[in-house]
C-alpha cells in the first residue's frame, strides 16, 4: 500500500475519533448535574401530586408560618444546655430539637418545590409584607421578645418552669394552626399537607400532656401518674 494511501487512511480514522470525543463531550454537557437531577425530578413527582390532590393559598401559608414557629422552639430548645436545665428538660429539649429541624428541612422542601418563596428559620417571627412595608409577625403561641428574654435569664428551676409553661403555649399555637388549616375550606388536601399537619397535631398534644405532667411535678413534687 502506498504512503499517501495509508496517510489518508490514518487522518480518516482520526476525524472518525474526534468527531466521537466531540459529539460524547456535548451529550456529556447536556447532561444537568445529579443534584438538578434530583430537584428537577422532584419537582415533577411534586407537580403530580399537585395535579390529583391541589394544593391551595392556605397550604403554602401553613408551612411558611410553620417554618418560623418551629424556629423559635429550636431557639428556645437550644438554650437547655446552657441554662441549667434538669437531664429531664435536656431530654425534651433534645427532641423537640431533633423533630422540629426536622420537620423545618421538609417545609422548605415543600415549598421549593412547589415554587414557592422558601423562608429562613427566624425565631424572631414571620415576614410579611403589607402595603408594601415589611413586618416580622408572630404566629399564634410564640414568644414575645419580653418572653424570650425572660427564658434566656432564668437557669436552673427556674429555666425549667419557664420552658415547660412556655413550650406549652408555643405547642398550643401550633394545634390551633393545624385547626385553621384543616378548618379552610379546599386546604389540607395536598398528601404531604394532610400527613403533616396531622402529625405535627399528634406529636404537640401528645408533648403537651407530658410538659403539663412534668410542670406538675415541678412546682408541686411528688411523683405525677
Amino acid at each position: 500500500m502506498k504512503s499517501t494511501q495509508i496517510r489518508s487512511i490514518v487522518a480518516a480514522l482520526l476525524a472518525v475519533a474526534a468527531g466521537a470525543a466531540c459529539g460524547s463531550a456535548r451529550g456529556q454537557a447536556a447532561q444537568p448535574a445529579p443534584d438538578a437531577q434530583g430537584e428537577a425530578a422532584a419537582i415533577a413527582r411534586a407537580q403530580a401530586d399537585s395535579a390529583r390532590h391541589p394544593w391551595t393559598a392556605a397550604d403554602a401559608r401553613f408551612m411558611t408560618h410553620m417554618i418560623g414557629h418551629h424556629a423559635q422552639a429550636v431557639a428556645m430548645a437550644k438554650m437547655a444546655p446552657t441554662h441549667d436545665a434538669s437531664p429531664a428538660i435536656r431530654i425534651l429539649a433534645a427532641r423537640i430539637i431533633n423533630a422540629q429541624e426536622d420537620e423545618i428541612a421538609t417545609m422548605q422542601r415543600w415549598l421549593r418545590h412547589r415554587r414557592q418563596p422558601v423562608p429562613e428559620p427566624s425565631p424572631a417571627g414571620v415576614k410579611m409584607v403589607m402595603d408594601g412595608v415589611e413586618h416580622v409577625m408572630l404566629m399564634p403561641g410564640m414568644l414575645t421578645e419580653a418572653q424570650m428574654a425572660e427564658l434566656d435569664r432564668a437557669r436552673g428551676k427556674e429555666f425549667d418552669r419557664l420552658f415547660l409553661t412556655y413550650m406549652i403555649q408555643h405547642h398550643r399555637g401550633a394545634t390551633s394552626m393545624v385547626s385553621e388549616l384543616f378548618g379552610t375550606y379546599g386546604a389540607g388536601q395536598d398528601e404531604t399537607i394532610f400527613k403533616f399537619a396531622s402529625d405535627v397535631n399528634v406529636d404537640q398534644v401528645t408533648e403537651i400532656e407530658r410538659m403539663q405532667r412534668m410542670l406538675t411535678e415541678l412546682v408541686f413534687g411528688g411523683a405525677v401518674p
